[in-house]
């Protein structure tokens, strides 16, 4: 109930694993040899969620990226 009614105001949950490392909008908390070289500034694993109010950033994601 709580989530909808947050959502209905603009807040929603940012998708990071996977993505490419972006510094407005993530916290890089630790890199970590890629696994190939295709995963070299791609978000390998999230740590803390992030948090975005219609399209402003309240909180940034901590992640960790492949290097």
């Amino acid at each position: 109930s709580m989530k909808k009614q947050l959502s209905k105001i603009g807040l929603e949950v940012m998708e990071t694993k996977g993505k490419a490392f972006d510094s407005a909008l993530h916290e890089a908390i630790t890199p970590i040899p890629a696994p190939s070289e295709d995963q070299q500034g791609i978000i390998i694993d999230e740590i803390e969620k992030g948090y975005k109010l219609k399209d402003k950033v309240i909180r940034f994601a901590k992640v960790v990226v492949g290097e």
